[in-house]
């Protein structure tokens, strides 16, 4: 007998889509136990896709936290899109994420039409149900699996967790027989690096949401394991313009040491040792248009 036989281990992968801002950063971090994935009432902060990995009896389910699908106006929103249905498309299972608030809004009629194109199991999520009616939820319900075949409806509220262990639950029952991809205590894909890079971008939205455009980025620069355990870790925000650093940096850099201060606390939680972070602020125009910019985000960068 094969050992994944004997140990009746399943593994597989869960695709969560949807528009910006229907909750699936927040329901990634709730599905696994801790942040992987930043959260930001700016719309479309997830860019490339983050993989969370969470434990359900014997299986592990690794979710894949897409960038929201939108109308792409830009070259990197064509990227972002691209990704998102690339995540889709080698999943094993997709969640369509619906904000309950918004309902059948354009951005998800858009989804669903393209929807039939990915041929997985698919499921339906309704978020934020404690926000709206239920005889309005009812008919939503009833409404978008009109437009598309899902195997199961789920009605959760991600930011409480209510309904959540019920659909991992369902989830991990739907795993595939195979071997864990990843160790037990692992909870995401992505380096700390990377992560402790996404972390300060939240910090920099929760700060300036009203101030600063969508186009700033943040790269880990250094990463240095100093003798009494912690943490020395350079980075660099990168802006398109003057003005825009100087948003960053603050009147005498209180800005920017606000926002240090609450990386910090964040990365040192996930890092799980002190940590001493430096933050730098660069005007590197148009980076938007770098295809080296693409690749650290692990985007595919589109030639037009």
């Amino acid at each position: 007998m094969a050992e994944t036989e004997a140990s009746g281990r399943s593994c597989g992968f869960v695709a969560l889509i949807g528009a910006p801002n229907a909750g699936k950063s927040t329901l990634i971090n709730q599905l696994v136990g801790t942040k992987v994935s930043i959260v930001s009432r700016k719309v479309q902060t997830t860019r490339s896709q983050i993989r969370g990995i969470a434990i359900e009896g014997a299986a592990q389910i690794v979710f894949v936290d897409t960038p929201g699908i939108f109308r792409p106006r830009r070259r990197l929103d064509r990227a972002m899109v691209t990704s998102a249905w690339g995540g889709a498309g080698d999943a094993d299972i997709v969640c369509l994420l619906v904000d309950s608030r918004r309902g059948l809004d354009e951005e998800t009629d858009a989804i669903l039409a393209r929807l039939p194109e990915v041929r997985r199991p698919r499921m339906l999520v309704l978020n934020k149900i404690d926000l709206i009616e239920r005889s309005k939820l009812l008919a939503l319900t009833a409404a978008l699996n009109e437009r598309a075949a899902f195997e199961r409806t789920f009605m959760i509220s991600a930011l409480t967790g209510d309904g959540v262990d019920a659909l991992r639950r369902d989830l991990a029952a739907r795993m595939p027989p195979g071997p864990w991809l990843y160790p037990e205590d692992q909870v995401s894909d992505a380096p700390l690096r990377a992560l402790a890079a996404e972390i300060t971008r939240e910090k920099i939205y929760e700060r300036l949401h009203e101030e600063l455009p969508y186009r700033s980025t943040v790269e880990t620069d250094s990463w240095q394991q100093r003798p009494d355990g912690s943490v020395r870790i350079e980075q660099t925000i990168f802006v398109e313009r003057d003005s825009q650093r100087k948003i960053v940096l603050g009147e005498g850099g209180r800005t920017i040491k606000a926002i240090g201060q609450a990386a910090r606390r964040e990365i040192a939680e996930i890092a799980e040792t002190n940590v001493h972070l430096f933050l730098f602020v660069k005007v590197r125009e148009n980076w938007s248009d770098d295809p080296a910019r693409y690749r650290e985000m692990g985007l595919e960068f589109p030639s037009s």
